[in-house]
């Protein structure tokens, strides 16, 4: 079972992973920058989101494990990994896991810590969509905007929805299995991993995600990592100060 990715660009392959519940597409306009400078940009969708394969199995081993078989399909040998929240926590599994293909990790708002469930009012919200009702995007957002306030938040989701055939619409990601297996999106990295290679982690500075008491963990776990923060930018960082973001990524590069 293969994931799905885009490729942008050519020169030194830098993998981008999204986070939960969104896909490649959420950084399309980063990755086009990235591409002008000289990246082969590959913005994949994990398994269960995006255009990628919905299976009943889901976890952080599984994900590192579909993005070891992605390198392998696309003779990737030595890659540049950065990984926003879910996607951060993809990232340092695999970059734990097979440290001799990743080069440089870059991690977005994401501790290696363990994190409590807290995202059961998003999937409650994307359970009453009910497609044999709404017929339109606008009535998709009028039945979220009952449970969630931010439209941010809101268009974010959206970008979830697409036309199954005319005039049905539907989700591309697999939501039943998401929200049965969402204690998995909040596990900690394992006690032993260990990845010595140059990391940069980089934090909004208005989210609560990484702590600085989190340094230490991320220290034990990445003792070359570097701790930055994003100025006026929540957990979507990289969407709500992107200038910023992409300077420190280039900086590090």
């Amino acid at each position: 079972m293969k994931v799905h990715s885009q490729i942008i660009g050519e020169g030194a392959p830098l993998v981008i992973l999204h986070g939960f519940l969104g896909s490649g597409d959420n950084w399309k306009t980063l990755g086009s920058q990235f591409a002008e400078v000289g990246f082969e940009v590959h913005l994949v969708d994990q398994r269960n989101h995006g255009r990628s394969f919905h299976d009943p199995e889901f976890s952080y081993d599984l994900m590192a494990g579909d993005l070891y078989h992605y390198c392998e399909e696309q003779g990737l040998k030595e890659i540049i990994l950065l990984g926003h929240s879910m996607g951060g926590k993809t990232a340092m599994h695999f970059a734990t896991t097979y440290p001799e293909i990743v080069q440089k990790l870059i991690v977005a708002d994401i501790a290696p810590k363990a994190y409590p469930k807290h995202h059961q009012d998003i999937l409650k919200a994307l359970s009453s969509l009910d497609f044999s009702e709404i017929k339109s995007r606008g009535e998709a957002e009028e039945v979220l905007s009952a449970y969630i306030k931010d439209i941010g938040t809101r268009q974010f989701l959206l970008k979830n929805l697409y036309w199954k055939e005319k005039g049905q619409l539907a989700l591309r990601m697999n939501l039943p299995v998401l929200s049965k297996e969402i204690e998995e999106v909040g596990k900690a990295l394992p006690e032993s991993a260990l990845f010595s290679k140059a990391t940069l982690f980089l934090k909004g500075e208005k989210s609560g995600y990484v702590e600085p008491m989190d340094e230490i963990l991320i220290k034990k776990h990445f003792p070359k990592a570097s701790i930055q923060s994003v100025k006026n930018a929540g957990h979507w960082l990289h969407a709500e100060n992107p200038s910023e973001f992409y300077k420190k990524v280039i900086d590090f590069l």
